[in-house]
């Protein structure tokens, strides 16, 4: 049948005005609760700072922490077969160790990460590697084991043997069109799965991501610096992902880059101005904690690391990568990771690698941001510890930045 011009300029009109308000009408979506859930004054107040404990006594501070749905803050461990240790009042105490899987081979949980599925308040650690997760319905008392699918990038690779431990705590996305996704960092660790000298340039530092609460996850387009691992990645409220990595090629600040669609394609890659990668003396870098204040219309940032100039180059093995690893200090950012204009030192002594976690409002771990590091007077390596503290203890007597 033949149509007219007005009649195809009418049906076009109209499918814009449709789609358009479609768009809109997801566009006013509200964000996730929890992302927007606190008010900013639940940081500050009386400036709290709980005194370092330690979690572990030898390393696996690459495990995450995070808090449930209920407010408990969960401590991980890994290598060590996932090990847990959980706290009921923002990690002032803790409970006695337990472990995720307690079939009796614990190692099948390492080189996995946490994070909470906001939509559902399950809590998964998920290893892409051996291609399962584990999935808990009781904030983390009890777990169940299942079969995921991994999809490999666009060069056919999977997260090796790292997979997606030694990262920051994965999140569920918040504010954009892919609402409800759950995104971790990971590793790819090239064609040897090895961290020796000759294999580093092979590495590059990648995301995973679901839109199905976790059964199948996609790996994204690679970061786009080569030589990068260990990782932390935070959404900021105009949806955008902003992402944080460690880098073993290059003396250097860390490296940063950003995506737009949701955790699929990294662009913008760029060192930070401000943010070491570990000692500043070596190029082998540190792994480092990095999240977002679950705070309505702000977009405060956190990030750990050592801030030291010492180290020693070339970083190739044993000593030399451990020296300088000291100093543990925090980072805030007010304007979404543009500028960190405030600094403040953690613990003096040895100190490597670190995770930042945040309670829950209206729990008992309500205002709290929990960091847990490798470190501590044997050595930097020598065992996992975890300190709390506020954003008022943060800014030690400075006003907060508008």
């Amino acid at each position: 049948m033949v149509r007219n011009k007005s009649w195809w300029r009418v049906c076009a009109v109209g499918l814009l005005v449709t789609c358009g308000t479609v768009v809109a009408a997801a566009e006013k979506e509200p964000p996730l609760q929890f992302a927007v859930a606190a008010k900013v004054g639940e940081f500050l107040g009386k400036p709290v700072f709980t005194p370092m404990q330690q979690l572990w006594p030898n390393r696996g501070g690459w495990g995450g922490v995070l808090s449930t749905p209920d407010g408990t803050v969960l401590a991980f461990r890994s290598p060590g077969g996932g090990e847990i240790r959980r706290s009921h009042d923002g990690g002032l105490t803790w409970d006695a160790a337990t472990v995720i899987d307690d079939s009796g081979d614990a190692a099948r949980a390492n080189g996995g990460n946490a994070l909470v599925d906001e939509t559902t308040g399950e809590v998964l650690y998920v290893c892409p590697q051996e291609k399962w997760l584990y999935r808990s319905s009781d904030n983390g008392v009890t777990w169940n084991r299942e079969a995921i699918t991994v999809t490999p990038d666009g060069f056919g690779h999977l997260p090796g043997i790292e997979g997606a431990g030694a990262m920051q705590c994965g999140l569920t996305l918040a504010f954009s069109e892919h609402r409800g996704r759950l995104v971790s960092a990971a590793r790819i660790m090239g064609p040897k799965n090895s961290n020796n000298v000759n294999w580093r340039p092979y590495h590059y530092s990648t995301a995973i991501y679901s839109d199905d609460h976790g059964k199948t996850w996609q790996v994204s387009n690679p970061f786009p610096v080569m030589g990068t691992g260990e990782a932390a990645i935070a959404e900021r409220s105009d949806g955008s992902l902003l992402y944080n990595s460690r880098e073993h090629m290059s003396r250097g600040n860390r490296y940063l880059a950003t995506s737009y669609d949701g955790g699929h394609l990294w662009v913008d890659a760029r060192r930070s101005n401000e943010l070491p990668d570990g000692p500043r003396g070596t190029s082998y870098g540190l792994m480092g904690g990095m999240l977002r204040l679950p705070i309505a219309d702000r977009d405060i940032l956190l990030y750990s690391s050592s801030d030291t100039d010492a180290g020693a180059m070339p970083a190739q093995t044993g000593a030399s990568i451990a020296g300088g690893r000291e100093k543990i200090t925090v980072w805030a950012s007010f304007d979404g990771g543009q500028s960190w204009p405030v600094k403040r030192l953690i613990y003096d002594g040895p100190s490597g690698y670190s995770n930042l976690g945040v309670g829950r409002s209206g729990t008992p771990s309500e205002g709290r941001i929990i960091l847990i590091f490798e470190g501590g007077p044997k050595g930097s390596h020598a065992a996992v510890q975890v300190v709390s503290f506020n954003l008022a203890w943060l800014l030690d007597g400075a006003p907060l930045p508008e």
